[in-house]
Formats: C-alpha cells, sequence, structure tokens
C-alpha cells in the first residue's frame, strides 16, 4: 500500500463534506487530507483473516469488527482514519453511519511504505482514544505481530507476538491464532 498523499489544508467538517462526494478513501490529520491508496493482495488476505477470526469470535457479543471501509473518528475532530481493522462494543457506534468513535481494538496492517505513519502519526492520535484498549501491528512480509496494550496506568505495553504463538486480545477476551492471521499467504 503506498504512503497517503496530502492533498490540501481543510477543516475537519469541510473534509467530512468533501469525502462524501468522492469515490476514493481520504485519511485526515490537522487540516491535511490524504489520498489513500490500493492495497496488495497481502495486505487485504491479512486483514480480511483477522476481520473473519473477530467476526467469528465476536458473535452474540455486544461487539462488531469492522474493516478498512469503515472511518473512526480519533478523539477530537482533527483525525480521521480508515484502519483495516477495528472493533467497537459501543451501542452507539453500532447506530453510526459516517464514523466510528469508541474502538476498543484497532488493527493496521503494515507496508513499507506506510509502518511509520501507523507506528508514528495515526499511534500517536488513536492512543488519545479513550476506549482504545489494544493496536495491532501486523507485517505481513516479515510475518511479525506487535500487540501494544493500554495498561490501568495508562501507559501502552509493547508485547511482540512470537511466531507460532496465539494472539491473546484481552480487551475483547479473543484469541486468535498466529496461523489464522497469516493464512492463504504464498
Amino acid at each position: 500500500m503506498a504512503l497517503p498523499q496530502p492533498l490540501e489544508s481543510l477543516t475537519a467538517q469541510a473534509y467530512l463534506d468533501w469525502e462524501a462526494t468522492q469515490p476514493e478513501k481520504h485519511e485526515f490529520y490537522h487540516g491535511e487530507v490524504f489520498a489513500m491508496g490500493g492495497a496488495s493482495r497481502q495486505h487485504v488476505t491479512v486483514s480480511l483473516n483477522i476481520a473473519a477470526a473477530l467476526d467469528l469470535a465476536l458473535d452474540g457479543s455486544p461487539c462488531r469488527a469492522y474493516m478498512a471501509d469503515m472511518k473512526l473518528q480519533a478523539a477530537t475532530d482533527h483525525a480521521y482514519f480508515y484502519p483495516d481493522v477495528l472493533v467497537t462494543c459501543d451501542p452507539i457506534d453500532h447506530k453510526a453511519d459516517l464514523f466510528i468513535q469508541h474502538p476498543r481494538l484497532i488493527v493496521e496492517v503494515l507496508s513499507p511504505s506506510t509502518a511509520a505513519y501507523d507506528r508514528g502519526v495515526k499511534f500517536s492520535a488513536y492512543r488519545q482514544i479513550g476506549s482504545l484498549q489494544e493496536y495491532l501491528l501486523v507485517d505481513p512480509d516479515l510475518r511479525r505481530i506487535e500487540l501494544f496494550r493500554r495498561v490501568p496506568s495508562g501507559v501502552w505495553e509493547l508485547h511482540d507476538i512470537a511466531e507460532g504463538q496465539p494472539v491473546n486480545l484481552t480487551g475483547l477476551g479473543v484469541e486468535i491464532a498466529w496461523q489464522r492471521v497469516f493464512r492463504n499467504l504464498d
């Protein structure tokens, strides 16, 4: 996936109004609008694997998984993103048409061109979301999984998930097999 390219400076409301008329997705961060490029087959496969596993595991719970076309408003109206996968358990979010505001889990699948953006700008904005408990970064090329978890003190702890070890999402009470994350990758 190519790094989003900035377009122009807008207010949050101008961005929302403008983006509603666009055929492509665009992210917004502090007045800058970024066109979102297409994703690789590996990127899409890993995103689908995680979303499918979450959807199955969350069946019957108040939580729902959403994929890349669901917009997220990060803590303030200064940032709107399209995470690869997110989970919210908030009933208000389940009725929202435009964007989610209270995610419990956000997943970003990394590519060489977006890894720094996902680890830097996005994670900085995501950490401001009070409901967010876990942030999962998955690198399909290196077959690496990093899980950041907010602990009660508010600090984010990094958990490197070793090959073959399950991804334990304690905030959701869900476990995903490492092999499931990377299923169908050649």
